[in-house]
């Protein structure tokens, strides 16, 4: 199983994800960019992830090659909700890392030790700025930003890597897409390149949903409701066939 997961799958968590502004604003603008990204952060830390995020994983776990992560979210609620990190793709990177600024190809480095103190009124980092432990240039989040030539992406190659050497041992996986528009289609252009492997799919989207597709199902529903509408559907149709899903991926009969 895969789920592609873009900005919809996070709303019922309580998550909106503010611009983080560009690569040059955090040269001009430091601490007013760090504000947004240090008040983003504690959002994200504080935030539990939603009942749908439990129901894929254990859906996952029941799958025989188990279940990978494609997702364009960068707030770390796959991992938070008990998914092996290495079988998560994070796209766009984690709010939860950091790079240089000047991409001096220093390491990436978590942000476990960092406690992001801001001044909520004026929406500015207090104290010292972070920096890069290589050269001493100031830090920023480890996130694909608009026209960012300077996002290090040595982690998320390495995740896309796993992906793939994924896809490679299993076959037409069933694909869960969740809370994917079209106004960014990363996380949509992954799962119609899917379709072309021979995957089903299931797409949850509010708003834009539809597939036109009689071989996939549609649900116009938000990601919590919709999860849950599928468990209890799998439940009421018993073990068997939560047994044929696991031999064979293919989409839940709704």
């Amino acid at each position: 199983m895969v789920v592609a997961a873009g900005a919809g799958m996070g709303i019922d968590s309580g998550l909106r994800f503010g611009n983080m502004g560009s690569p040059e604003a955090f040269q001009q603008r430091p601490a007013a960019v760090w504000g947004v990204y240090g008040h983003q952060l504690n959002l994200y830390r504080a935030a539990t992830p939603h009942a749908g995020f439990g129901l894929l994983h254990a859906w996952g776990q029941r799958m025989q090659q188990g279940c990978f992560v494609f997702t364009s979210n960068i707030d770390g609620h796959f991992q938070k909700a008990g998914f092996t990190p290495a079988r998560v793709y994070e796209c766009r990177g984690s709010i939860h890392r950091l790079q240089c600024a000047d991409n001096c190809k220093g390491p990436i480095w978590s942000t476990t030790d960092l406690r992001p103190q801001v001044d909520e009124a004026a929406c500015e980092w207090r104290g010292e700025l972070p920096t890069c432990p290589r050269c001493g240039a100031l830090a920023r989040p480890n996130i694909l930003m608009a026209d960012d030539w300077q996002w290090n992406a040595t982690r998320s190659a390495q995740q896309r890597m796993l992906l793939d050497m994924w896809l490679d041992s299993v076959q037409a996986p069933l694909v869960l897409e969740i809370g994917a528009g079209r106004a960014v289609p990363t996380v949509r252009n992954f799962t119609r390149r899917m379709q072309l492997r021979g995957s089903r799919l299931i797409r949850i989207n509010l708003h834009e949903a539809n597939i036109h597709n009689p071989r996939d199902i549609e649900l116009a529903l938000g990601a919590k409701q919709a999860l849950q509408a599928l468990e209890a559907h799998l439940v009421s149709q018993g073990s068997t066939n939560h047994s044929k899903e696991k031999a064979d991926g293919d989409a839940p009969r709704i």
